[in-house]
């Protein structure tokens, strides 16, 4: 079992090994360090080589680059502590093969052939090992075969030492049974919903100085963000339809092209059933007729899903024979059969009927004309893109662009948030979100063929706007406020009341009840704080809390303990599981590493180290 086990691990080491082996034909090169540095260091006996560390820090550079987006430096890579990681990981790896040496743990030649010849990075066409391949992707990282060989050996046996040292750790129970008990415990509660139409009285008509006192203390509400001023100058295939003018001839063509979309015969929504035998289709039909099962139940009994026995749309030419008869035959929803296929005896049950589609040219037309003209004016658009370029290169401005061409002028205070006419389109987004004045207007292509240049004018500040020019808003929001603190005065007389015994329906406001809710639940219609503060109660207890608007009056009626028969829960229970095993495997692992490092001392050539930063400097871009 020890031996299997052991086995398994030394294979996964050894694909983690080809993917670094892959990884190391993108590119690395071949180092060239001088012929007297062969490792940056060594732990007890065994050396850290130097084109290891360098292969590894190229590599977790290059991720980092990745992640960033941006060029980093050998200076950066010390910062962000990839130089620190990547000698750590090299070092443990050292510490773990000095280790597996001094107690004389080792495999044989077999093993290496077998982790060799599995390698997919060196099998031919035909899927088995090619000795030229293996050659070849070996000479390409600058590896001999022998050098590579050994570090299969020592991978290995390593794997198996790391085995011996993380295998069987448990879980700690207490730890995941205090998850699955935060996560799985289940609340019941019932509510009270407090809106404006429970109010005792209507709001009063709100004097000046009301609106005034809250506009005051709400000025961030009615403060505008930082804008940007941008004149642009557009046109939309939209704006040339008028000017486009399209042949009878061209409108029929394009009819007589989507012929399959204005004319098709009538067609059936159906899903199908098939069973292995006439007498098992016989007996699904009569319990369909008698009512002892349902088509969804029939599906489900077959192992399928109503997705799997969908057919979709339907003509009548697509179920020929007696199956087509049954299904066209139907006047409303059901099913018929069962009928023979080529699969087999088979159920089908028809959802919809899809009337025959019957367009004429003459009632098509207009739609035609407005597709073509919209097609020509995107053409006309795209032709004339080369010459509004030239011009703004030539020094054009926008405002005679407008004067001069078809685009239109236009101006926008714009900001993230826009969503007006140009500031729709994803591209005009884009643009604004970096332009600066130091820009010159360019065209820039729209998503729906159109073509717009711009220009940034200024950057407005953030101002609060005139309490007259949203004056509106003040009013929504002072009667907001106001109806929420009158809905909240009753919710607490209410809450008075149930403290004292009475039930929480002892109002008009409407009560709703849930039952065994977890903390992820979600219960449409209320907000998330509705959930969250079920399980901030003691049981009994009660709390009130806002949201769209309305105001809630919770009660918590009861706490179930964990329902480990739940299948979600023995699922989350088992990746908990798995989870800590697994990262108290890797806290042991690296105390171990660190442990047998310090025993067999560890030494780092910084001068080697110096020199490999020095050729990864000098190889950036």
């Amino acid at each position: 079992m020890a031996q299997s086990a052991g086995k398994k691990a030394g294979n996964i080491v050894i694909w983690v090994l080809m993917g670094l082996l892959i990884l190391g034909l993108g590119g690395f090169g071949v180092t060239n360090f001088g012929s007297s540095i062969n490792a940056i260091g060594k732990v007890g006996e065994e050396p850290i080589p130097v084109n290891e560390y360098y292969r590894e820090l190229v590599s977790e550079i290059s991720a980092e680059e990745r992640e960033q987006g941006r060029q980093i430096s050998i200076a950066d890579a010390e910062q962000l502590g990839v130089l620190s990681r990547v000698r750590t990981r090299l070092t443990n790896r050292a510490a773990l093969d000095n280790e597996a040496a001094r107690i004389g743990l080792s495999v044989g030649d077999e093993r290496v052939r077998e982790q060799v010849l599995a390698a997919p990075a060196f099998q031919g066409i035909d899927g088995k090992f090619d000795r030229a391949a293996y050659q070849g992707v070996l000479r390409n990282r600058g590896m001999s075969v022998e050098e590579f060989e050994n570090g299969v050996r020592k991978d290995t046996a390593r794997t198996i030492l790391q085995g011996a040292v993380v295998g069987g750790v448990p879980a700690p129970t207490t730890q995941i049974d205090a998850l699955l008990g935060y996560f799985g415990e289940r609340r019941s509660f019932r509510w009270a919903t407090f809106s404006a139409d429970q109010l005792a009285e209507p709001l009063p008509e709100p004097s000046d100085a009301q609106l005034t006192a809250y506009y005051q203390e709400n000025t961030a509400d009615f403060t505008l963000p930082q804008m940007k001023r941008i004149t642009y100058a557009w046109v939309l295939p939209e704006m040339l339809v008028d000017t486009v003018e399209i042949d009878e001839d061209s409108a029929r063509k394009l009819y007589e092209s989507k012929a399959s979309e204005f004319r098709q015969p009538e067609r059936r929504l159906v899903e199908r059933l098939i069973f292995p035998s006439d007498e098992a289709a016989a007996e699904a039909k009569a319990q369909l007729d008698d009512g002892s099962a349902t088509f969804q139940s029939l599906v489900e009994a077959r192992g399928l899903t109503l997705e799997d026995v969908d057919l979709g749309e339907v003509t009548r030419a697509a179920l020929p024979g007696e199956a087509g008869e049954g299904v066209f035959g139907l006047s409303e929803p059901g099913v018929a059969g069962p009928f023979p296929t080529d699969l087999g005896p088979a159920l089908f049950r028809m959802n919809g009927i899809l009337a025959a589609v019957d367009v004429p040219f003459e009632e098509a037309r207009a739609d035609l004309v407005e597709e073509l003209a919209q097609e020509r004016a995107r053409r006309v658009i795209s032709d004339m893109e080369i010459e509004i370029e030239d011009r703004l290169a030539e020094g054009a401005t926008l405002e005679e662009l407008a004067e001069e061409t078809e685009l239109e002028l236009r101006r926008i205070d714009w900001w993230e948030a826009s969503g007006e006419d140009i500031a729709n389109y994803n591209a005009f987004r884009d643009a604004a979100l970096t332009l600066t004045d130091d820009d010159f207007p360019t065209v820039i292509r729209l998503e729906d063929g159109g073509i717009f240049a711009m220009r940034l004018d200024e950057i407005l500040d953030p101002r609060v706007q005139e309490i007259d020019a949203v004056r509106p808003k003040v009013l929504a929001g002072w009667e907001a406020q106001e109806t929420e603190k009158r809905l909240r005065v009753q919710a607490a007389e209410l809450q008075a009341q149930i403290e004292a015994g009475a039930p929480l329906s002892s109002s008009a406001a409407p009560v709703d009840e849930a039952e065994g809710q977890t903390r992820d639940a979600f219960i449409e219609g209320t907000p998330p704080a509705l959930v969250t503060t079920a399980f901030e109660l003691e049981e009994g207890g009660s709390a009130i809390l806002e949201g769209f608007g309305k105001v809630y009056l919770l009660q918590l009626t009861g706490v179930q303990p964990v329902d480990m028969e739940n299948e979600r829960i023995a699922l989350l229970s088992q990746l908990l599981t798995q989870q800590a095993a697994q990262s108290l495997s890797v806290d042991l692992y690296s105390a171990f590493a660190s442990a047998v490092a310090a025993s067999a001392g560890v030494e780092i050539d910084n001068g080697a180290l110096a020199q490999v930063h020095s050729q990864i400097a000098t190889q950036s871009p």
